[in-house]
C-alpha cells in the first residue's frame, strides 16, 4: 500500500511591487489581502498545511495577528518558485502547491482539482491550471499563452499568441494559463540545479525552463478565473467585485499632466537620411504634430526627449511650439526626472512614449509607459500599454486622443466648434 501523499499550500507574498507596493497588505473589505488568500487556501479540502512565505517581516505580523502560518524567507529569491524551494526545507509535504499571494479571487475548488489531478497520478511532475480566451485577449503579451498536446501536457508557454492563426477556420482556440502550479517534491529538490533555458530568458517565463528540461507539466481546465491584483486598479476592481458593487474603472491617463515622447521610432518612423553635409532629413506625421498642439491647449504638457540632436529636430520641435525638451540625452532616466521637475508633476502625473530598449528607463521611472504597435516585444512587456498604431504613423495622435477623451476633453478633436477653441495655435 502506498504511503498518504501530503499537500502544502505555500503562498508566496512579496512587499515589494514597482506597481503596487505593500500589496500583500492591500485592504480588502477591512481585511489585508493576503488574508483572503490564505483563507481560501485553507477551504482547500485536501490541503495539510498552509503557509505564507515571504520576505518581509510587515506580512510576517501581520499574518500571525489572523492565525496563519508564516515563514520569513530571503529577500534574494527571483521567483516565487525559487522561495517554495527555501519553505520546503521545513514543511514536509510530496506535493507542494504555490497559490499566488495576489489572488483573493481564486477558488478552492480549481486548487482542490489540481491536487487531485497531482493524487490521481504520481508520474505527474508538475501540474498547472488553464482556461479559454477570445482571441482579443490572446493579443496581449500580458496574458500567457498555453498549447496542449493531448493528453493536456503543456506544450508550450508564451506570451505571443499561440498557436499561430494562420487558418482561422481551423484554429483550436486560445488558452491562457492561470499561474498556479503544483510541483512533486523530487521536481522542487531539483530545480535549483536546472540551467536557465534560452526559452525562458526571452519569454521571462520560469516554466520553460522546466519544459526546456524535459519535465512534464500536465494542464487542467478550469473555468475563467476572476482578475488578480497587480495595480491600484485592478485592486479596486476586485474591491467591487467582493463587495458586490458595480465597477466604474477610471482611466490612470486620467491624472496625466505630462506626456513625454521619444522622437526616431515614435514621432518619426524610425529612418534617418544623410546627405554630404550630414543628416538632414526626418519624416514625421503631422497628426502627432498636430495631437501634441491639442495636448498643449488642453493643459497637459508635452517633452521632447531624444538621444539625437539635429537642426532638423530642433526645427520641428520649434515649429510644433514644444518648450520642454532635452536633446542628445545618454542617461534618460535622470532626462525624464528633470522634465518632471521643469512641469511640476509627479511620476504617476507623467506618461511616456517609446520604440525601444534605449527607452526602457523611462519606462521605468514614468508613472505610465506605451510601447508603439511596432516595438519589439521584450520592450512592450515592460509598458504600461501598447498602442495600435506604429512609429510615424501617428502613434502620439492615438494616445493624446485617449489622454483628452479621459480627461472630458474630447471637443476639442471631436468636434468643430471644440476644435475652434484652440484653432488659432494648432498646427501640424
Amino acid at each position: 500500500m502506498s504511503k498518504p501523499q501530503h499537500i502544502a499550500l505555500i503562498i508566496p507574498a512579496r512587499y515589494s511591487s514597482s506597481r503596487l507596493p505593500g500589496k500583500p497588505l492591500a485592504d480588502l473589505l477591512g481585511r489585508p489581502m493576503v488574508q483572503w488568500v490564505y483563507e481560501k487556501a485553507l477551504q482547500v479540502p485536501s490541503a495539510s498545511r498552509v503557509v505564507v512565505a515571504t520576505d518581509d517581516t510587515r506580512i510576517v505580523e501581520v499574518v500571525k495577528s489572523f492565525g496563519g502560518e508564516v515563514s520569513l524567507t530571503s529577500p534574494d529569491h527571483s521567483s516565487g518558485t525559487d522561495r517554495l524551494v527555501e519553505v520546503m526545507e521545513h514543511v514536509d509535504a510530496e506535493v507542494y502547491i504555490n497559490l499566488q499571494g495576489d489572488e483573493p479571487l481564486v477558488r478552492p475548488e480549481d486548487i482542490e482539482l489540481l491536487a487531485q489531478g497531482m493524487l490521481a497520478d504520481e508520474a505527474t511532475d508538475v501540474g498547472t491550471l488553464y482556461h479559454a480566451i477570445e482571441p482579443e485577449e490572446a493579443q496581449n503579451p500580458n496574458a500567457v499563452k498555453v498549447v496542449l498536446g493531448y493528453q493536456g501536457n503543456a506544450l508550450y508557454f508564451s506570451r505571443s499568441p499561440i498557436p499561430y492563426p494562420r487558418d482561422g477556420e481551423k484554429h483550436p482556440g486560445f488558452n491562457k494559463h492561470v499561474g498556479v502550479y503544483a510541483y512533486r517534491r523530487r521536481v522542487l529538490e531539483q530545480y535549483a540545479t536546472l540551467p536557465d533555458s534560452m526559452l525562458e530568458q526571452t519569454e521571462q517565463l520560469e516554466q520553460l525552463r522546466l519544459l526546456s528540461a524535459g519535465i512534464r507539466i500536465q494542464a487542467f481546465e478550469v473555468l475563467p478565473t476572476g482578475p488578480g491584483v497587480d495595480t491600484p486598479e485592478c485592486l479596486e476592481k476586485v474591491r467591487a467585485l467582493l463587495s458586490g458593487q458595480p465597477y466604474a474603472p477610471v482611466s490612470p491617463l486620467a491624472k496625466v499632466k505630462l506626456l513625454i515622447t521619444d522622437v526616431d521610432g515614435v514621432l518619426t518612423d524610425g529612418g534617418l537620411y544623410y546627405d554630404s553635409t550630414g543628416e538632414c532629413l526626418k519624416r514625421f506625421h503631422v497628426r502627432d504634430g498636430l495631437g501634441i498642439r491639442l495636448l498643449e491647449e488642453s493643459g497637459i504638457r508635452v517633452a521632447v526627449l531624444s538621444g539625437r540632436d539635429s537642426a532638423t529636430l530642433r526645427k520641428r520641435v520649434s515649429d510644433l511650439g514644444v518648450t520642454l525638451h532635452q536633446f542628445g540625452v545618454k542617461d534618460k532616466e535622470a532626462a525624464c526626472r528633470a522634465l518632471m521637475e521643469q512641469a511640476g508633476v509627479t511620476a504617476e502625473q507623467t506618461a511616456c512614449i517609446g520604440d525601444d530598449s534605449i527607452d526602457l528607463p523611462a519606462f521605468a521611472v514614468c508613472g505610465h509607459s506605451y510601447a508603439v504597435a511596432d516595438a519589439p516585444d521584450y520592450v512592450k512587456r515592460q509598458a504600461s500599454g501598447v498602442l495600435t498604431l506604429a512609429g510615424g504613423h501617428g502613434a502620439l495622435r492615438e494616445l493624446a486622443d485617449v489622454i483628452l477623451e479621459v480627461q472630458g476633453k474630447a471637443s476639442v478633436f471631436e468636434s468643430a466648434n471644440g476644435f475652434q477653441g484652440v484653432a488659432q495655435s494648432a498646427v501640424q
